[in-house]
């Protein structure tokens, strides 16, 4: 009883933007400092980040580097409250500075972004391998730019899921359960029309064989109807790669397999490099 109203009375002290920010790592479960910046710390020609204060949006910076300073006092101070906390591994090295810091929440810090939400099992706040932080990292950095382009008016988005929320369970073709675990789902709407996508954050440290397995339980999917009855249409499924020697990896791949040749030539799969992948969701894949 006594840690709930010490969680009560510290959510108290929390501004909008330092819900929002814990809201955030909740969400993504991992974010540098550079990503929470880009998200909660508008600064010169940037975008004003979403608000939900009625005292309007968050305060513009004028640089930059004025900004990570902002980020990074508010950061040390939600820490100093033991809601968030940095890992050991930091991206860029040391000589990344604060920009590379990784942060999660506390334990204590979900508790309080829990409070009213009924959910089920809680998460453990441990030290994440490398191979889970990059990933999830990409995953959050994708997630954030689809943020941004809204922010500037290129595109609405209707809707972001990330994991485990975007994750579907189906029957597959012999009746068992099965579960499809896309990175990110998103509905994004530009003029009258509305696209929607599942996203596949790829480091190329994936086998071809892996890809073209996700692709056929993203067909299985699809057979189901079951997103189309709701929604009228199928996903896009986009792998985000690296570079153009992945990208044309990825391709061949699906394009020479016998499963999913048909679909991928159909335009069911995607494959875009990480620098286009701004301009490809903001030009509804063209």
């Amino acid at each position: 009883m006594e840690k709930k109203n010490d969680i009560t009375c510290v959510r108290s002290t929390l501004s909008e933007r330092d819900l929002g920010i814990l809201g955030s790592l909740r969400k993504f479960r991992l974010l540098t400092t550079a990503l929470i910046r880009r998200l909660h710390f508008p600064s010169g020609g940037q975008s004003t980040p979403r608000s939900t204060s009625e005292e309007g949006p968050p305060k513009r910076h004028a640089t930059e580097a004025a900004a990570s300073v902002a980020t990074m006092r508010v950061l040390s101070r939600l820490e100093s409250h033991g809601l968030v906390a940095r890992l050991f591994r930091r991206i860029g090295g040391v000589r990344a500075g604060s920009t590379g810091l990784i942060w999660q929440l506390t334990s204590a810090g979900e508790r309080l972004t829990r409070q009213g939400d009924d959910e089920g099992k809680r998460r453990r706040y441990l030290e994440p391998s490398a191979a889970f932080t990059f990933h999830t990292l990409a995953t959050a950095e994708l997630a954030v730019e689809l943020h941004e382009l809204a922010d500037n008016g290129a595109i609405e988005l209707a809707s972001l899921e990330s994991e485990p929320d975007c994750w579907r369970t189906f029957l597959a073709p012999h009746g068992a359960k099965q579960w499809l675990k896309p990175d990110l789902f998103a509905i994004t709407a530009g003029g009258e029309f509305e696209d929607h996508w599942f996203v596949e954050a790829d480091l190329g440290t994936e086998h071809t064989p892996v890809i073209v397995r996700k692709a056929t339980t993203y067909q299985q999917y699809a057979a189901t109807g079951v997103h189309q009855s709701e929604h009228e249409v199928f996903p896009v499924v986009a792998f985000v790669v690296p570079n153009d020697r992945r990208k044309g990896t990825i391709e061949a791949a699906l394009e020479t397999e016998p499963t999913t040749r048909e679909s991928f030539l159909a335009g069911m799969f995607r494959v875009v490099t990480k620098e286009r992948f701004s301009g490809f969701i903001a030009k509804g894949g063209a």
